[in-house]
């Protein structure tokens, strides 16, 4: 609905290591006449720096695949049991149930468990528990589980999908955008809320010098970042004719 209503033809799911919300999505956008892309947003990290590898039109229905992403929640489940016990010892007792209630059968992760805190009371905002407890340097962080980026592209390769480096300008740069080319990497996310019009325009030049295909999108993580609501970012429907022809240049899975 709120893709309808921003005016878009075509949307892509790339939940963090879930595919939970494709199959209702499609349901939900056939009403609106709206395109969904099957996709993914698997967590990674190089040298102690987390990296995020998207994958479009991936095969969900792959058992392997949705073993290894069964294993990887069940890591992010005990992650929030460990961050909500170091919570505690900071003097804000939550029960964990109430992070798992907002997750559901998704993936859960941080945003769910800062929502937790405010909708319980305990944080004046979302935005504050980052600030104070669970960003990457607070003190109730818990590291979590991370495929190596090389390992994350062999995924989404293996479910006959695309993978893409999202926001390359926040997650390792050039350096690492061109180690993933060597093992499969296809394309690049130039077009993100992070990425000013000359960080775009660098991307966009590297894309076109090592044969990528471009993306883009808002990043949208729901109402919980206001910033990166659906459609604050507008990317033109020729990039998805682009992907299309990727998929089909890839040709059928082994």
């Amino acid at each position: 609905k709120r893709a309808s209503e921003t005016g878009l033809s075509c949307i892509a799911i790339c939940d963090h290591d879930c595919v939970d919300g494709i199959k209702p999505a499609i349901s939900a956008a056939s009403q609106y006449g709206i395109e969904v892309i099957p996709g993914i947003e698997l967590t990674a990290e190089r040298h102690g720096r987390e990296v995020h590898i998207l994958g479009y039109f991936i095969d969900i229905e792959d058992k392997a695949f949705l073993k290894k992403l069964m294993e990887i929640r069940q890591i992010r489940v005990e992650r929030i049991y460990k961050m909500v016990d170091k919570l505690k010892g900071a003097g804000l007792s939550l029960d964990p149930e109430k992070v798992f209630k907002l997750s559901g059968d998704g993936s859960v992760g941080r945003l769910h468990l800062a929502h937790a805190l405010y909708k319980e009371g305990l944080i004046s905002s979302v935005n504050e528990a980052f600030k104070w407890y669970i960003g990457d340097t607070g003190p109730c962080y818990v590291k979590g589980f991370k495929l190596k980026p090389e390992e994350a592209v062999e995924t989404i390769l293996k479910v006959g999908g695309i993978p893409v480096m999202a926001h390359p300008y926040t997650m390792g740069g050039d350096k690492l955008l061109l180690e993933l080319i060597k093992v499969g990497l296809r394309g690049v996310e130039a077009y993100h809320p992070d990425n000013h019009k000359g960080i775009r325009k660098h991307f966009v030049e590297i894309a076109e010098e090592f044969g990528l295909v471009v993306t883009g999108g808002s990043d949208c993580h729901g109402a919980g970042k206001e910033r990166i609501l659906m459609g604050t970012v507008m990317v033109p429907y020729d990039i998805v004719e682009r992907l299309k022809e990727e998929k089909a240049r890839m040709g059928p899975r082994d």
